[in-house]
């Protein structure tokens, strides 16, 4: 396996949106009481003194949706201050992108992924959780990726999990973004995460369903993989924007993984997939436990995550059951 320095920290497990594939309507979701969420001196303690130390030195900002945090520009800041951090990004629902971007941007986040699941706003409003302003969350979801584009996030990376029957219509035409636009869409296929109910009954499309349908109107470069992140990458020829495929369903990429995820409340989870050696970092550090012990725990469990990742995947994607949904974990 690559080496492991790259973590993704979920903020918060709340959301202005409900996706279905991610907060689904089934679910009898219960949030984190705000004292059960790590706080901002908490959050930067453990990557300062814990995570750092081990070798992480990528992070991502999610969640839920990480703007709802009100703290988010001082969670920045503290982040991007630290001298061994090489990159910072974050993924969110752009629906309260627009008036911060710039204070984003100048706080030092230069790298962004938005979920963007249709183009269509009745489409998108079946997806996100529909209400009466529907249509207003889709403009302001599209009005926070052109002010991103606009303030010079680089890249700027567009997510799209792919629904059957809901939004697998619009492949071409979400592909389409990357012609003219230095846009990178992301297809991701549909996991069976917390959504049960809704998988059993959709299921998934393969990627390369997908990437044939896209090469069969304009063609597509071969793939290849940029960094070390799960996406496959093309590019329809001449376009300025490339399209990546996140194949975690029909095409295992374990052994290109790099990375862990801390929950809001400070469960640190080696394997999306799975719920195997899980560590709850908050408890221990609100016990006192020392940032030192902590380390060495974290460490032990970089030991064990190729075992957990080959041996448990399957039982993950295997109609397991989670404990928890997309959103609470941070996906």
């Amino acid at each position: 396996m690559n080496a492991v320095d790259y973590l993704r920290i979920s903020l918060i497990d709340r959301c202005n949106f409900r996706c279905q594939y991610c907060m689904p309507d089934t679910q009898d979701l219960h949030f984190l009481q705000p004292t059960a969420v790590l706080t901002t001196t908490e959050l930067l303690a453990l990557i300062r003194e814990v995570f750092i130390p081990v070798g992480f030195t990528r992070f991502r900002l999610t969640g839920g949706e990480p703007l709802l945090r009100p703290d988010i520009l001082d969670i920045v800041h503290g982040v991007v201050a630290l001298p061994q951090v090489k990159d910072l990004a974050m993924t969110t629902n752009a629906f309260l992108l627009e008036p911060l971007a710039q204070d984003l941007y100048e706080a030092g986040l230069h790298r962004i992924n938005i979920s963007l699941d249709s183009l269509v706003p009745e489409t998108f409003a079946t997806i996100v959780g529909r209400d009466s302003q529907s249509h207003q969350r889709w403009s302001k979801v599209w009005a926070g990726i052109q002010k991103a584009y606009q303030v010079g996030f680089n890249p700027l990376k567009l997510n799209v999990v792919i629904i059957p029957g809901v939004n697998d219509h619009e492949v071409l035409d979400l592909a389409a973004l990357t012609i003219d636009r230095q846009w990178h869409v992301r297809f991701i296929e549909f996991m069976p995460i917390g959504n049960a109910d809704l998988f059993c009954d959709r299921g998934w499309i393969p990627s390369e369903e997908l990437r044939t349908r896209i090469r069969d109107r304009w063609g597509l470069t071969d793939g290849q993989v940029q960094g070390n992140g799960p996406a496959d990458v093309f590019q329809i020829p001449g376009a300025q924007g490339t399209l990546g495929f996140i194949s975690q369903m029909s095409e295992c990429f374990c052994d290109r993984c790099n990375r862990m995820r801390l929950s809001a409340d400070g469960w640190l989870r080696p394997c999306l997939l799975n719920e195997t050696g899980q560590l709850d970092l908050k408890t221990s550090l609100r016990d006192g436990v020392s940032t030192s012990v902590l380390r060495d725990r974290v460490r032990e469990l970089l030991e064990l995550k190729p075992e957990i990742n080959y041996k448990e995947r399957q039982s993950g994607t295997m109609g397991a059951d989670y404990s928890r949904t997309m959103s609470q974990i941070g996906g």
